[in-house]
């Protein structure tokens, strides 16, 4: 060894006291001491005190996969959006931050630029929740990768992803000093999964009532963020739903329920953008202009730039939680290029006469909850529209299923026939004396699976899914669907609350009693929304017929017309409109919609929601068009026109194979068939 390497190094340094600079005096006899040096100052030099906003506008890039407008990400370009994110920094006193507003207002790249900021200013756990495992899965690929990949400073602290590189997958994200995880709400097991500094929630309103059955996924995600006490952030971002089961609803008017107000370009007027003072001429959506709530001038939407820019976030409320804030944002504010208030127009009046479409467009449009009209129609009014079948099974009638309800002293059955659009006709109604402790009763009920019913065509039918109520006395409901087979017969128990994405759940495993010995696992139960489907019931029951003059210029009954025949009594139409819609308050003072008895018996609401359940679950809901024609040939009906938003089934003729490719046909796939049209 040379005698210059085995000298020992000596270091000495100073730190001016009037400056930043960091000054040293290094002899360290080799050429390295500059780069040395210029990366000691660099260490010792503060990071700059960004906000989010900030943070976005300097170091996110927008990738084309991802994004209408790729290149730099400009807050300006949505400056609504500028508190938002300024209040999820850690400077900002908020800890949770709701933000209800309307579809492609941008919210989503909020919480994207707050990922990235967590990641390279302010590192520490952190976690994304989506409605779904899957959602969270297509958010990873979609977004997060592009986020990460196309902005250098992110790119620089998350491993690129390898297989065998556990530090980036495609729900966990590690960088210095932190983790992201990604979980849907769907999944307890996600949701329990690490402590969190930081929780986002994307559309709040799409999570299950409950994550496998163990409690609320917001509740159970708030409650990873109890270690960090003050330092946590919660960003609770929805398109809301219904009125009283919204979450973000909720957590809005819980806050201080800001809104963002715009100068008007001709007073100055500041106000906060209303639907109603959108108007247009009759016929004419091309003419919508906003009217200012100060000068009554129409606004054109080349001043909603301007607005924007000069717009600011005012509280309109005062916040039961001082560490709790609100946004809410409508369609109105989307910038220049995206949604147009002439465009808003004409979605508007297209949802006119239908009323899930209304529902969809006060959700996307406005940013509001729908409220859910649960008045039972009078059973007079059902009365007067009973017909007279010409056969069991009318024609339009395509499957059958029925609904059971157990009580003590008898059981009561109600089958429905389903045809397009889910238009039905109530074929039976059937009363077994006995109750479940009489074995004749099972006999009869057991008859029943067999029995057939006749068609227009002189053909007839079994029922294809039987659904019956575990609710009382659940061991000898068990027993009889095992002793039956699960193909035709589904035990169902009814759950509390709406969920409109998956009415109905299963099935679940559970443990039956049969024969007096006990069976793990040994029956298969399917979980249903009920208040999902009695809403949807009266809202059928509400549709207009059309008049005798319509039907003869051949206007047919609109999807989901219920169908009563002549031979039912008033007490079961009675029945039928036992239950209203109310809104109540829990404990915590929440107010929430309730489907509440107004009479004693209800049995036919429960059946007809039984076997609206057994609909479900044998498919009808997701059944594309072939199947349709296959029943309706099946059932000797007349092929109907297929609806203008689907693809006419039409055989369409081969083209001719290119030149030098091989003539070998393809296997050809097996169109679907549900069990009940099998042979």
């Amino acid at each position: 060894m040379s005698e210059r390497n085995s000298m020992p190094l000596p270091i000495s340094a100073s730190i001016s006291d009037d400056s930043n600079d960091l000054t040293a005096d290094l002899d360290l006899g080799f050429d390295g001491a500059e780069d040395i040096l210029r990366v000691w100052r660099r260490g010792m030099r503060p990071d700059p005190d960004l906000t989010v906003s900030e943070w976005a506008d300097a170091h996110r890039k927008l990738s084309s996969r991802a994004s209408a407008e790729p290149g730099q990400y400009r807050t300006a370009r949505t400056p609504y959006l500028r508190e938002i994110m300024d209040a999820l920094s850690p400077r900002h006193p908020a800890q949770r931050i709701s933000f209800m507003k309307a579809a492609q207002v941008g919210a989503t790249e909020a919480g994207n630029n707050w990922i990235g900021f967590v990641i390279h200013h302010a590192p520490g756990p952190m976690l994304a929740v989506l409605p779904t495992v899957e959602m969270a899965k297509r958010s990873s690929r979609g977004r997060l990768d592009p986020l990460i990949a196309e902005s250098p400073a992110l790119r620089e602290r998350v491993n690129p992803a390898r297989s065998r590189d556990a530090g980036n997958s495609m729900l966990s994200k590690e960088f210095p000093g932190g983790i992201l995880v990604l979980t849907g709400a769907n999944s307890a097991t996600g949701l329990r999964s690490m402590p969190a500094r930081y929780i986002f929630l994307d559309e709040v309103d799409a999570y299950p009532a409950s994550a496998d059955e163990e409690g609320d996924p917001v509740t159970l995600a708030e409650a990873r963020t109890t270690t960090f006490s003050h330092r946590r952030k919660v960003f609770m971002v929805s398109t809301p739903t219904i009125r009283g089961i919204s979450r973000i609803e909720r957590e809005y008017e819980a806050s201080d329920q800001r809104r963002y107000f715009v100068p008007c370009p001709h007073c100055g007027h500041m106000q906060w953008l209303q639907f109603e003072r959108l108007r247009w001429d009759k016929g004419r959506p091309d003419t919508a202009a906003y009217h200012c709530e100060g000068c009554e001038k129409p606004i054109a939407e080349h001043h909603k730039t301007q607005m924007l820019e000069k717009g600011e976030w005012r509280a309109t409320a005062i916040s039961t939680d001082p560490h709790s804030i609100g946004f809410h944002l409508s369609a109105l504010y989307s910038p220049l290029g995206w949604k147009s208030w002439q465009q808003i127009a004409r979605d508007w009046l297209a949802a006119q006469g239908s009323e899930e479409m209304l529902r969809a467009a006060r959700n996307t449009l406005l940013g509001e909850t729908w409220v859910e009209s649960g008045d039972a129609p009078e059973w007079q009014r059902l009365a007067e529209r009973r017909e007279a079948f010409g056969t069991q099974i009318p024609e339009g009638g395509l499957f059958l299923t029925a609904g059971v309800d157990v009580q003590k002293d008898r059981i009561e059955v109600d089958v429905w026939a389903w045809g397009r659009g889910l238009e039905s006709w109530l074929v039976d109604h059937i009363v077994i004396a006995g109750g479940p402790d009489d074995p004749a009763c099972w006999d009869k009920l057991t008859m029943l699976l067999g029995r057939t019913w006749a068609c227009a065509n002189g053909a007839v039918m079994l029922i294809g899914k039987l659904a019956i109520d575990t609710g009382y006395e659940a061991p000898a409901v068990y027993a009889w669907a095992r002793k039956q087979g699960f193909d035709q017969v589904s035990p169902i128990k009814g759950l509390e609350g709406f969920n409109r994405a998956t009415p109905v759940s299963g099935p679940t495993f559970v443990d039956a009693t049969i024969g007096g010995k006990r069976l793990r696992r040994g029956a298969r139960l399917w979980s249903v929304a009920n208040a999902t489907f009695k809403t949807e019931t009266y809202r059928y029951l509400r549709l207009e017929r059309p008049s005798d003059e319509d039907r003869a210029l051949g206007v047919c009954d609109a999807p989901g017309t219920v169908h009563l025949p002549d031979w039912i009594d008033t007490e079961w139409l009675k029945q039928l409109v036992a239950e209203q819609l109310v809104t109540v308050r829990n404990k915590r003072g929440y107010s929430h919609p309730e489907w509440q008895k107004m009479r004693e018996r209800n049995e036919a609401l429960d059946c007809r929601v039984y076997a609206r359940a057994a609909a479900w679950i044998m498919g009808a809901d997701r059944w594309d068009e072939a199947t349709w024609r296959r029943l309706e040939e099946q059932a000797g009906v007349e092929t109907r026109p297929a609806p203008q938003l689907e693809v006419p089934f039409e055989p369409t003729t081969p083209a001719a194979p290119k030149a030098g490719t091989p003539t070998t046909p393809r296997r050809k796939r097996r169109a679907y068939t549900p069990n009940f049209m099998r042979d």
